[in-house]
């Protein structure tokens, strides 16, 4: 039972940081300088968390001793396999956020000149869409690696 809350603590921080930056952002109250700062404070918070709880989870498990063989015996394993993960979840991470910059100036750009020029719309669109291409070259650079591990 204990597991469940910790797993739902972060999830639940996360989702009330969310509705409150979205909250404010609508009302006017925050800038959205400020909900971003806000949202990278809680991420940091519940990461910390969630460290802290695996190592003392971690550090409660040290007694056995079948634990710590097995653990010794698959640690080089493990480590490429979760180095492995982390630079996927970047690849797609860092990929995904530069399309969505990518598209967010392109797009808006494309529909002023598509009202100006409705001939325009084909070029445009090319534009956009290799923002979007962004994106689609990190998730399959992730598979790539993930299909490597």
């Amino acid at each position: 039972m204990l597991e469940y809350v910790l797993l739902a603590v972060p999830v639940i921080f996360l989702v009330a940081s969310v509705y409150y930056a979205y909250k404010n952002v609508v009302l006017g109250r925050r800038t959205r300088r400020s909900a971003v700062i806000r949202q990278i404070a809680s991420f940091a918070i519940v990461s910390s968390v969630c460290l802290i709880t695996s190592m003392v989870a971690m550090a409660a498990g040290e007694g056995d001793a079948a634990t710590a063989a097995n653990a010794a015996a698959s640690a080089s394993g493990d480590i490429n396999m979760g180095l492995g993960m982390i630079g996927a979840a970047l690849a797609t991470g860092i990929s995904g956020i530069g399309g969505g910059i990518a598209v967010g100036g392109a797009a808006p750009a494309a529909i002023g000149a598509t009202s100006e020029d409705p001939k325009a719309f084909g070029k445009a669109l090319i534009f956009v869409a290799l923002g979007e291409g962004v994106a689609l070259y990190g998730l399959l650079v992730s598979i790539l690696i993930i299909s490597k591990i």
